[in-house]
């Protein structure tokens, strides 16, 4: 039986492929395997079956056999170290691209996803205004750097990795929120090449379904 994952049964993105069910979905795709996906509700989410396999009562999760696994981070590195595509053979390689795959989720992405948050939350609080250029300024920085290492290369390590994978599905985060990725054109070609990957746009097709699917006529 294929692996299965856990996703949104209504996601709060409306299918804009930011929920983070689309990077393992993303994954599978390039290495070719198929999986299954169980949809879940907010309120299933904090229920004991599912905090069994995620403490924090989030999406996704990850199931094969007796394996159980949460966090995009963890459930791509098992991916891709079991099946050929997102991980290059040569051992350096390897532990560069698992590198990147760090980089995305533990510097690049808490201040996007800070901002976001903020966003959502404060915006009626007078010091959202005088907070939000800090938090910009934040992203700039990451972003400045992120552009000064990627330069005119296609990926960030030689071929696409998992390191690409994820640090693409970061950075598109930013279209939804602000326009700064535009500041950094080598950083929105980026985006827009790892959009054009064929795995990818099945991901996000297969993503957008469940949302058309559900989604009142």
């Amino acid at each position: 039986m294929p692996a299965a994952i856990t996703a949104f049964e209504s996601s709060p993105d409306r299918g804009a492929g930011l929920a983070r069910d689309t990077r393992v979905r993303w994954a599978f795709e390039e290495v070719g395997q198929p999986y299954d996906v169980r949809l879940v509700s907010f309120k299933e989410m904090k229920e004991p079956a599912h905090l069994v396999l995620h403490p924090f009562g989030q999406i996704p999760t990850y199931e094969e056999g007796n394996l159980a696994l949460f966090e995009t981070g963890s459930i791509i590195l098992h991916i891709a170290e079991n099946h050929a595509g997102l991980l290059p053979a040569d051992s350096n390689a390897r532990a560069r691209a698992i590198t990147w795959m760090f980089a995305a989720l533990n510097t690049v992405e808490p201040p996007i996803v800070e901002r976001e948050a903020a966003s959502y939350m404060e915006r009626d609080n007078p010091w959202h205004k005088h907070r939000l250029p800090i938090m910009d300024d934040r992203i700039r920085t990451r972003l400045s750097q992120l552009s000064a290492r990627l330069g005119d290369a296609d990926w960030l390590d030689g071929a696409f990795s998992a390191g690409d994978l994820l640090m693409i599905s970061v950075l598109l985060r930013l279209r939804y929120s602000s326009p700064m990725l535009d500041e950094f054109p080598n950083l929105a070609t980026y985006v827009a090449r790892g959009e054009a990957r064929p795995a990818y746009q099945r991901a996000f097709a297969a993503q957008l379904a469940v949302f058309a699917d559900r989604a009142p006529n």
